[in-house]
């Protein structure tokens, strides 16, 4: 995937709260990352979400943080925040949920968003995964790559 988005001079940037930087840590495991990944956010606290990322805060105190525009508005302010000036990145990809053991503002453990945004509009992916907190957190990362593979696929 990183072979193919440097070909076609893609970026990604990243806002994570449930993943706590793996999904940018399994992004740069392979080489030649550092031409794609421009960097990621992990914006576990509920306010650095709209400090940090531009969240609408009044979205935030609606709805918390477990929401699907919530993870849209991350991935959007991930492209921003991390561009190259004065361009955003190609890609932004958040994850927000709730990795358990229990639930979150009534959500269950597993409920969890994937946003995805790009020049072309955002949307964000529901997820409802089963196991513990930390097989939700490596299947979070998992689905996040599968939807970059899914885009690269549509180039």
């Amino acid at each position: 995937m990183i072979e193919e988005m440097t070909r076609l001079g893609l970026t990604v940037a990243v806002a994570e709260s449930l993943t706590g930087g793996l999904l940018v840590a399994e992004l740069i495991r392979i080489p030649g990352a550092s031409q794609v990944v421009r960097g990621g956010v992990v914006a576990y606290a509920t306010d650095l979400k709209s400090s940090l990322l531009g969240v609408d805060s009044a979205i935030l105190s609606e709805r918390g943080p477990v929401d699907p525009e919530v993870a849209i508005q991350m991935a959007q302010g991930a492209r921003r925040r991390l561009g190259k000036e004065p361009d955003a990145a190609s890609w932004g990809v958040s994850t927000t949920g709730v990795a358990g053991p229990g639930p979150q503002d009534g959500h269950a453990a597993g409920t969890v968003f994937v946003g995805f945004a790009t020049d072309n509009g955002a949307f964000s992916r529901r997820l409802q995964l089963q196991g513990g907190r930390d097989t939700v957190r490596q299947q979070t990362v998992a689905a996040a790559i599968q939807l970059m593979l899914e885009t690269l696929q549509q180039h």
